[in-house]
């Protein structure tokens, strides 16, 4: 079996010429449109430019089944991730088979035109078992597809009429086409991918120069800067890492080009995935690393993944892939030998010194502004990382209250306010759930549909203050817990987010009632009221508990403020 590419003749591409896409671009004008989410526009894009070759639009309700049971398309063909489109309920009805509807992008310019083909309803709870290997919401894929993504899938052929717009790295940024010509120009015919989601570091680096020497091809840095794991460092900070230790590769045997992909984190299917996706963009190896696009822990607290399944499922389909696996262990520094070697082929550890830095260790290094060695990583690279990570006592974050109507938690709010505010050094916005009702969310009622909407919107406009470098306090009651995770997530990118759980118990959450909210609820008088008409669902993990009943004031809100400082994000006075 060779993995030599002869050829690297263009691959089919789903885009109209010019004169047909300003045609339907004005036929497109009364079409039924779909304003499409940030990954249905990563996919999309990829659909177009033929990254997914060879599908031809968003699955069916046949190709999604033959994907979800066995990695197979209804013809047969290997393809273990589904690509779907996910609309509401709403919208699905008014959708009909056989008709077109324009997708857009958010600020509703055409990009393409479906043919409708299917309108399902998918079992998700199958989906995640067979493509997450777990029906947990620890996984945040898992989570996505049960309380992001829309209840109805809709199927059918794409028509391209243009690209997504990209402002950011532009001359990076290559579909599989202008990759192949690339490749092509150069006389490149065996080329090694190294897939990531990661800023560069030493060991890194160490591993994809074995890997070019080990396929004897030339090398193409491929990171992912699409939609990666909720927390990951954004992708505009990596491809300025990238940048700057580039020259510590030879710029005639090494490139590199940014993937607009949107990651699912699933591990074992997800290699294989993006070993399809290198194919298509003329590479004829893929480096598949330790835990490859592994998500962390279960809700078990165990990995999803073993650290080698992702190696052994590519191994299987290897030949239909088309592409060959150089696969890496976990790379550790030798001290005595000053270099960086596969952990599981240090035959000699009892009498050698092995370093090695997690993920976890650098962050806490960068936030507690402490030394990272040059052994880890490049100099350029820990300068970049510091740019966009000072010391977590000079990052936003936003302190999120959670708890029951009468709880206490607006009157620790603003306690909390005071006295961030007393400390100096940041801007402190409080985002109580009464002022927010007031003028953020006038038009919301209490349904369930509306509450996540009022959650979504605090967390939106907590994490615009939490990445400006600002500390938001927010007091809703968040009855939800995929709500509050959602916020969690959108909050997190940008800095830390402090769930603070206010337990004060029903019962005296009803003696207090200075508005009289739980008698009007008792007697029937106001529907949908937390506690009483609807649940409340309590946090498991928040980063604290306090409870109000025989405590004042002051003393609830020094327990936040010294956790605060335990977590690195105030200074102790």
């Amino acid at each position: 079996m060779s993995f030599n590419i002869s050829n690297l003749a263009p691959i089919p591409e789903l885009y109209v010429n010019y004169d047909s896409a300003r045609k339907l671009k004005l036929e497109a004008g009364d079409m039924l449109s779909w304003d499409l989410t940030p990954r249905q526009m990563c996919d999309l894009e990829l659909l177009m430019n033929g990254g997914f070759n060879p599908l031809k639009g968003f699955l069916g309700r046949a190709d999604y089944e033959g994907v979800v049971e066995n990695m197979r398309l209804a013809d047969g063909t290997l393809w273990p991730m589904p690509i779907t489109l996910d609309v509401s309920e709403k919208f699905a009805e008014s959708i009909e088979e056989g008709k077109d509807i324009a997708l857009r992008d958010a600020e509703g310019v055409i990009l393409a035109i479906l043919s409708v083909s299917d309108v399902y309803r998918p079992d998700k709870s199958r989906e995640a078992e067979k493509v997450f290997g777990a029906d947990d919401l620890a996984h945040p894929a898992v989570n996505y597809l049960h309380n992001t993504a829309g209840a109805v899938y809709v199927g059918g052929a794409i028509t391209g009429i243009q690209a997504p717009m990209h402002y950011d790295f532009r001359a990076r940024r290559d579909t599989p086409n202008e990759l192949r010509a690339y490749f092509r120009k150069l006389g490149w015919r065996r080329i090694v991918a190294f897939q990531t989601r990661n800023p560069l570091h030493r060991a890194h680096q160490e591993l994809t120069f074995r890997a070019a020497r080990e396929a004897q091809a030339n090398l193409l840095i491929h990171p992912i800067v699409g939609m990666t794991k909720p927390g990951d460092v954004d992708h505009f900070t990596r491809v300025r890492c990238y940048e700057a230790v580039l020259d510590q590769y030879q710029s005639s045997t090494t490139t590199m080009s940014l993937l607009n992909l949107a990651m699912r984190m699933a591990g074992p299917r997800e290699a294989v995935w993006h070993g399809l996706i290198r194919r298509n963009h003329g590479c004829t190896h893929f480096i598949v690393g330790r835990d490859h696009a592994g998500p962390g822990k279960n809700s078990a607290g165990d990995d999803f993944y073993g650290p080698y399944d992702a190696q052994d499922l590519f191994r299987e389909h290897e030949a239909e892939i088309g592409v060959e696996m150089v696969d890496f262990k976990h790379m550790v520094y030798v001290q005595e030998r000053a270099q960086y070697e596969p952990s599981d082929e240090i035959e000699d550890r009892d009498n050698v010194t092995i370093l090695n830095i997690s993920g976890t260790e650098l962050r806490r290094r960068l936030r507690e502004g402490l030394e990272i060695p040059e052994w880890f990583s490049f100099p350029q690279v820990v300068e970049e990382l510091r740019r966009t990570s000072p010391p977590r006592d000079k990052q936003g974050f936003t302190v999120f209250f959670t708890g029951l109507s009468g709880s206490g938690k607006s009157t620790i709010a603003n306690a909390i306010m005071v006295k961030l505010m007393e400390m100096g050094g940041r801007p402190v916005t409080l985002l109580d759930g009464d002022v927010v009702r007031k003028h953020l969310s006038s038009e919301l009622t209490f349904s369930k549909e509306h509450r996540d909407i009022n959650i979504k919107r605090i967390g939106y406009v907590a994490s615009e203050i939490t990445k400006n470098g600002g500390i938001a306090i927010c007091a809703p009651i968040a009855p939800y817990t995929a709500t509050r995770r959602f916020a969690r997530e959108m909050i997190e990118a940008f800095g830390a987010f402090v769930e603070v759980h206010v337990a004060t118990s029903l019962e005296e959450c009803e003696k207090r009632d200075r508005k009289g909210l739980y008698k009007l609820a008792r007697e029937g008088k106001i529907p949908e009221f937390t506690g009483i008409s609807d649940p409340y669902e309590a946090p498991t993990d928040a980063e604290l508990v306090v409870d109000t009943e025989g405590f004042e004031v002051d003393n609830c809100a020094q327990q936040v403020l010294l956790k605060l400082e335990s977590m690195g994000l105030i200074s102790g006075s």
